[in-house]
């Protein structure tokens, strides 16, 4: 019993950011149609500029990671308006295409920033840890981790006013118009170069934020981390690529998934071979493709003939 709620309460840490990243990959689907694969280069800038400000410059953390959120958000919306924005009236897959190529792009500007070594954004929550259940002697039966519970309060958080200011604000408003109808936001005097702009800037900040989310636990990055970000994809798929909502539950539901298996599948199911929790997103992902391609709370697409 205690095997699983550790598991559980280390699966929903990892889970909102996950759900982070999701919601980032939503954003800019969503106003734009475009399935922006160069997310995870701009998910490792928004880490190498955080450790750049944090532990170079030795700004606060969270002063450090607001800055790289800003800077990854300008770095975002000058890719959509010189790769992107020409794209528009092509086909969705050219569009998708051009992402993966600025992505390598990306991939390699972090390499050399990275000056071909790792880097830490340092931790905020000291790895420390809270005893929920004492054992026998100093053992704990259950504890959960300050970056497990740091990971899902800022994630929730962000992710819970984002979906409020969508909702609510005149600008959100304005978004969500551009994304069911661009002509039709168009005549309604909406600008929606504007809407674009915007909605690849929110998708850049969050996926730097989910990056220093993934970074802020002591440990080490590199350029290469970057794929780290892929991970995110079964969750979008899972929940539905145009749903806000949708990525958040696959989000989390992907991150359970990954850390019951890592908890359970080496005891249980030893043949399925080492670190089988990475592959099991994946598994998830073909599996909700096969019996509803469009997720569980995407939009389904029907044809008239």
């Amino acid at each position: 019993m205690f095997t699983l709620l550790q598991a559980v309460l280390n699966g929903l840490g990892t889970g909102a950011v996950y759900a982070l990243i999701a919601v980032s990959f939503v954003i800019i689907f969503r106003a734009t149609g475009v399935l922006n694969f160069a997310q995870p280069g701009l998910l490792i800038l928004g880490t190498f500029f955080t450790s750049l400000f944090a532990v170079d410059q030795g700004l606060p953390f969270a002063v450090a990671v607001l800055l790289a959120m800003v800077v990854v958000a300008v770095i975002s919306a000058g890719i959509e308006r010189v790769a992107i924005r020409p794209m528009i009236g092509r086909p969705a897959f050219s569009t998708a295409l051009v992402t993966v190529g600025v992505f390598f792009v990306l991939l390699v500007v972090a390499t050399r920033l990275f000056a071909a070594r790792s880097r830490t954004v340092n931790d905020p929550w000291q790895l420390d840890r809270i005893c929920l259940v004492d054992g026998e002697g100093l053992l704990c039966e259950l504890a959960v981790t300050h970056s497990s519970i740091g990971r899902f309060v800022v994630a929730m958080v962000v992710l819970g006013v984002l979906g409020w200011w969508l909702t609510t604000s005149r600008v959100g408003l304005a978004m969500r118009a551009t994304s069911l109808d661009q002509e039709a936001a168009l005549a309604q005097g909406i600008n929606v170069g504007r809407m674009f702009s915007l909605s690849w800037a929110l998708g850049g900040a969050l996926a730097a934020l989910g990056g220093v989310l993934l970074a802020a636990n002591g440990g080490v990055v590199n350029a290469n981390d970057a794929l780290f970000a892929l991970v995110a994809l079964p969750a979008l798929i899972l929940g539905g690529i145009d749903s806000f909502r949708g990525a958040v539950i696959g989000g989390l539901t992907i991150g359970l998934l990954s850390t019951i298996t890592a908890a359970y599948q080496p005891v249980h199911a030893p043949w399925l071979g080492p670190n089988f929790e990475n592959v099991v997103p994946y598994v998830v992902m073909i599996l909700v493709l096969l019996v509803r391609p469009y997720g569980l709370f995407g939009t389904k697409e029907v044809q008239r003939v």
